[in-house]
């Protein structure tokens, strides 16, 4: 029989309610701040808010591919085949919540609403993920509504700290 005695302990493996969960929050967040970024010079026409949304989708897309490989990276354990694309697939829930915000800038490109001011319209949407997210996570954990409204609003402050540093900033 083997000595186990030695063996490197292995990192738990995330349970799948916490990589959602994990995975929403990042992306809301990071959909925001490039939201603010990509919307800082004023240009308001179509073509500028489909630029505005291809370029959030691409960094959706690199934040989940980057994400992953970290994990994969960070995971000492012994490589197994196939590890590496679950560890990239893991991370469609930062893509996922990336989407809406590039569905409400693409929306304005293709004519659906105003252009103007529309990143509002993404901020928004982003700070009710987060509050929703932040509930959800304290009610699945089993803590009180007190509590979980406390916890949805303190990820909603994370959301209102980035479209207020986007105001000071501009």
């Amino acid at each position: 029989m083997a000595d186990t005695s030695r063996a490197v302990p292995r990192r738990p493996a995330h349970d799948r309610r916490s990589m959602l969960l994990f995975g929403g929050v990042y992306g809301a967040v990071v959909a925001s701040a490039v939201l603010a970024a990509l919307t800082e010079y004023g240009r308001y026409s179509r073509a500028d808010r489909r630029y505005d949304a291809a370029w959030l989708l691409v960094t959706a897309l690199a934040s989940a591919l980057a994400h992953g490989y970290a994990h994969y990276i960070a995971d000492r354990g012994p490589r197994r085949r196939g590890q590496a694309l679950r560890a990239l697939a893991d991370e469609w829930p930062l893509v996922v919540a990336m989407l809406p915000s590039v569905l409400i800038l693409a929306g304005a490109g293709w004519g659906w609403w105003p252009t103007r001011s529309v990143e509002y319209s993404a901020f928004s949407f982003n700070i009710v993920l987060l509050f929703t997210l932040g509930l959800f996570s304290a009610r699945s954990a089993g803590r009180r509504w007190t509590f979980a409204v406390a916890t949805g609003m303190g990820d909603a402050l994370i959301g209102v700290i980035v479209v207020v540093a986007n105001a000071v900033i501009k």
